[in-house]
C-alpha cells in the first residue's frame, strides 16, 4: 500500500510518493536543475523577470507568425502566469504583426452549478485572456473570434476537434502546488483508484473534461487570485487534457516561483528528467512527451533548507 496523503487523505498527490524520490528532489541545487536537461527535455534559466516574461510572450507571437490561411497554427495558454499577456499585445501592436491566421486555445475555465462561469465572473479565465491580451490587440491585426477556443460546458467536442484542424505549436503553462499543468490534478482515492492512482497510460487517456479540484489547488488559487478567500474559489473546472497536450508540438512550462514552491519545482524537474512518470504528480507524466521545456526565473527557484521565521 502506498502512503496516505499528508494533506488530503481522500486524494492522491505527491506526498504519497516513495520517500527516496522526495528526499532526492529536496537536495537539488539550482545548478543541478540546469544539468537535468536531456534530449526532449530542456531546462532554461532567466536572470530577470523582464527577460522571463518577454520570452514567454514571444512564444505566442512566434507561434502566430507561422500561421497561414491554409496551415493555421497557434498556442494554448494559461491563466497563471498572466504577466506575459499584455506584452503579447504590445509586441504585436508596436511591430504591426499580422496574426489574423493564428489560433489560441484556453487551458481551462472554472465550472459552477453545471456550467462554465460567464465572462462577467471576477475569476473568469476567458475574461482575463480578453482583458489582458486579445482586446488590447489592434482589430486589424487580431485573429477573428472563431480562432479563440475558450472552454465552455457546451463546446467540449468542438474544442477537442479544433486540435485536429489547426496545429498547436506550443502548449504553455505554469505549475500548481499539486504539480499540475492546466487543472490536470491527481484523482480522488476512490473506486478503482482506491489503492493505486491511475497508471501513466490510463491518465494519458483523459481528454478535455470537467474535473474535481484537489484541495491544494483550491487553496493555491485563493492565495494567488483571491486574497486567500477559499470560499470564493470553485471546486470544479473544465481543463484541457493529456490527449490534447500530446497533440501539441511542444509543452512549455514557466516557473516564476509564485505558483509552486522550491520543492515542487525540483520534484517535477527530477521526475521528468529521470523518466519517473507517476499520476500522483501529473506534471511528471510529461516525461513521456517528446518535447518539453522548463523555464525558470532563477531567483524564484529558492532553497529547500529549513528556516524558522
Amino acid at each position: 500500500m502506498r502512503p496516505i496523503s499528508k494533506v488530503a487523505p481522500e486524494w492522491w498527490d505527491y506526498t504519497t510518493l516513495d520517500e527516496a524520490i522526495l528526499h532526492d528532489a529536496a537536495q537539488l541545487t539550482a545548478d543541478d536543475l540546469l544539468r537535468l536537461s536531456r534530449p526532449g527535455f530542456t531546462v532554461t534559466f532567466y536572470d530577470t523577470l523582464e527577460s522571463f516574461y518577454l520570452a514567454e510572450a514571444l512564444e505566442y507571437v512566434t507561434a502566430w507568425q507561422q500561421a497561414t490561411e491554409h496551415e493555421p497554427t497557434g498556442i494554448c495558454g494559461p491563466i497563471g502566469p498572466t504577466e506575459q499577456l499584455p506584452l503579447v499585445a504590445q509586441i504585436i501592436n508596436d511591430l504591426d504583426i499580422d496574426v489574423r491566421h493564428g489560433h489560441f486555445w484556453a487551458m481551462d475555465e472554472w465550472y459552477i452549478a453545471g456550467q462554465a462561469v460567464p465572462e462577467t465572473h471576477p475569476l473568469s479565465f476567458t475574461k482575463a485572456d480578453l482583458d489582458l491580451c486579445f482586446n488590447r490587440i489592434k482589430p486589424e491585426l487580431r485573429m477573428p473570434d472563431e480562432h479563440l477556443h475558450f472552454l465552455r460546458h457546451d463546446n467540449l467536442e468542438d474544442y477537442c476537434r479544433s486540435y485536429d484542424t489547426s496545429r498547436c505549436l506550443v502548449m504553455q503553462g505554469g505549475q500548481g502546488e499539486v504539480k499540475h499543468w492546466a487543472f490536470n490534478d491527481p484523482v480522488k482515492r476512490e473506486g478503482q483508484y482506491a489503492d493505486q492512482p491511475p497508471t501513466p497510460e490510463e491518465y494519458r487517456r483523459f481528454g478535455t473534461r470537467i474535473v474535481d479540484l484537489h484541495p491544494m489547488t483550491i487553496i493555491q488559487n485563493a492565495r494567488t487570485s483571491g486574497g486567500g478567500v477559499v470560499s470564493n474559489v470553485p471546486s470544479q473546472a473544465i481543463t484541457v487534457g493529456p490527449v490534447e497536450t500530446w497533440k501539441a508540438d511542444t509543452v512549455s512550462i514557466w516557473h516564476a516561483g509564485q505558483h509552486d514552491n522550491p520543492f515542487g519545482l525540483r520534484l517535477t524537474t527530477l521526475m521528468i528528467a529521470k523518466h519517473l512518470p507517476d499520476s500522483a504528480v501529473p506534471m511528471s507524466l510529461l516525461a513521456e512527451h517528446p518535447n518539453v521545456r522548463f523555464n525558470f526565473y532563477r531567483p524564484g527557484i529558492g532553497v529547500c533548507d529549513t528556516e524558522m521565521h
